[in-house]
């Protein structure tokens, strides 16, 4: 047989073996948003605790420049989806003891209440009211909501470095349910570590707030972000965010994350 010929012999079965390769390697492979859902889910199964506090000091600088500085102390209780988190301000005098309650679920935005001492009342956050400055700080309410994996749909964006730390780039898109300010999201995880180090928000496709998480460190084996810079890129405005005394798992109460709670000084 001329070697032509062989070559002939040969070139079909070597095709097809090679597409049925390919079809396998496809079929195996995991679809881009599924891959982008689990990294998710590995990094909110990362910071599983039953309960977190800290005491925090709040910057926010505005567009002139100018600063002020207020410290809060913030409390949560249960699982992803389904805790409640309490945030008090500790000072200055003329804020101290305003709080705020949030009641995150898993498939629906949080409920939320702000009591402010000076008028002796409580209010809800209406839903519509989500969207505006908490306090005077660059985060929105919606903001101060914890982000359940379930409330999301993902897309991956590839991989792009943050501080010369190799990162998974990923779309979050919130489901109907979730009824939030923000058309999207965009996420950077780190790869190490699996810890977040970046949320952009965006309307429409425009990004107005941008969320960096810095100085990492690793506390009771949860990576944990000592400091958080919530820029407001429309007012030109940041607040910083520093973290002090952080514990995890702590023994609780149900009680102390309700109305009643947190009414009291």
């Amino acid at each position: 047989m001329s070697d032509d010929a062989m070559n002939r012999s040969w070139a079909g079965p070597i095709r097809r073996a090679a597409i049925a390769v390919i079809l396998v390697g496809l079929s195996a492979a995991p679809r881009a948003a599924d891959t982008a859902r689990q990294v998710i889910e590995e990094a909110q199964k990362r910071t599983n605790a039953t309960s977190q506090r800290y005491d925090g000091l709040l910057q926010t600088f505005d567009a002139s420049h100018k600063t002020t500085e207020k410290r809060w102390s913030q409390e949560r209780l249960g699982s992803h989806g389904l805790s409640r988190t309490v945030i008090r301000f500790t000072a200055p005098a003329e804020v101290k003891g305003v709080a705020l309650l949030v009641v995150n679920h898993s498939d629906r935005a949080s409920d939320q209440w702000m009591w402010t001492p000076a008028i002796e009342r409580d209010r809800r956050i209406a839903l519509q009211d989500r969207s505006t400055r908490f306090f005077g700080t660059d985060f929105s309410f919606e903001d101060l909501e914890e982000r359940d994996v379930d409330q999301y749909d993902y897309r991956a964006l590839g991989e792009e470095a943050i501080d010369g730390d190799a990162c998974w780039k990923i779309e979050s898109t919130p489901r109907q349910a979730k009824s939030s300010q923000y058309t999207k999201s965009v996420v950077w995880i780190r790869k190490d570590n699996y810890a977040f180090v970046r949320i952009e928000s965006l309307i429409g496709n425009q990004v107005v707030r941008r969320l960096n998480y810095t100085n990492l460190s690793n506390i009771q084996g949860i990576w944990t972000a000592r400091e958080l810079t919530m820029t407001d890129l429309r007012r030109g405005s940041r607040t910083r965010l520093a973290l002090d005394k952080v514990e995890y798992n702590l023994p609780l109460k149900d009680a102390d994350f309700t109305l009643p709670a947190i009414r009291r000084p």
